[in-house]
């Protein structure tokens, strides 16, 4: 297969386009810029291991599956890094700014939103009368495997590292392969197009699953000022819902999903 990535006539664009783009959707088209170099890597590395023996030898077993598996790590690898400098080549284009720039500004302008509201001034929307929920032993024993991915979400993104177990243990009861009938999936059960707009590759993948759902919070928490409780309704049911309805949709799925997590945030508050 014959990669060229000299010819960028096919992406550009003007740069009057660039007051098109808000905020929200030049996350998106940083997202799928990335994505796309992502793509772009893993074809690359395929073109350059169909001329030797795969990387895990023509006579390997299950080699083509390993091949696959490990390309796409690899490819996520190095765009996550500097990459190859296609996505900031396409975002720049697109939007007359650094995608490196952008995402420096975006993740900082998140997280002092955020810090605007102690981690206290959010938890005190948890209604009074809501019970502790103490989930199972077996969990929290999941739940601790996971602990290092936890913080650094927590570190990156702002969110209060229990407000984050709270969500996983309500979605997933700690099961990073869960997957519910509506299609989410992991331990934050993200939806296909949540997991793409959040950059989450693999949403079996406990450290991406978590990156990505904890980011998703973190702009439902920018979003509603702080809200918690309005924050979990939109992270529920979706945020077009509590603008629809003002408030916490009459979803009674939405309310006791708020409920639990309530309720589990207090047990790990003590």
């Amino acid at each position: 297969m014959n990669l060229k990535t000299t010819n960028t006539e096919h992406i550009k664009a003007s740069n009057e386009l660039a007051s098109r783009y808000d905020p929200a959707k030049k996350a998106r088209l940083a997202d799928a810029a990335k994505q796309f170099e992502s793509m772009l890597t893993s074809m690359m590395l395929k073109s350059m291991t169909d001329t030797t023996e795969d990387m895990f030898g023509s006579q390997g077993f299950g080699g083509d599956m390993f091949d696959g598996i490990f390309q796409n790590k690899i490819a996520g690898f190095i765009t996550d890094k500097d990459g190859m400098g296609i996505a900031d080549m396409i975002f720049q284009r697109m939007t007359g700014q650094s995608l490196k720039t952008f995402l420096t500004e975006h993740n900082k302008e998140i997280n002092d939103k955020l810090n605007e509201k102690s981690v206290l001034d959010i938890k005190t929307g948890i209604d009074k009368d809501v019970p502790k929920l103490s989930p199972s032993v077996n969990a929290l024993n999941r739940l601790d495997q996971y602990e290092d991915y936890i913080n650094e979400a927590s570190s990156k993104f702002g969110v209060d590292s229990n407000i984050i177990k709270s969500v996983i243990l309500t979605e997933s009861a700690a099961n990073a392969n869960a997957v519910s009938g509506a299609k989410a999936k992991g331990l934050m059960q993200l939806i296909d197009s949540t997991a793409a707009d959040m950059g989450v590759k693999n949403s079996f993948d406990p450290k991406d699953n978590i990156l990505g759902g904890t980011k998703y919070l973190a702009q439902m928490l920018k979003q509603y000022d702080g809200n918690l409780k309005l924050s979990l309704a939109a992270y529920n049911a979706g945020p077009n819902n509590v603008d629809k309805y003002k408030g916490v949709p009459p979803f009674e799925e939405t309310q006791n999903y708020i409920n639990r997590v309530f309720g589990y945030l207090k047990h790990l508050d003590g």
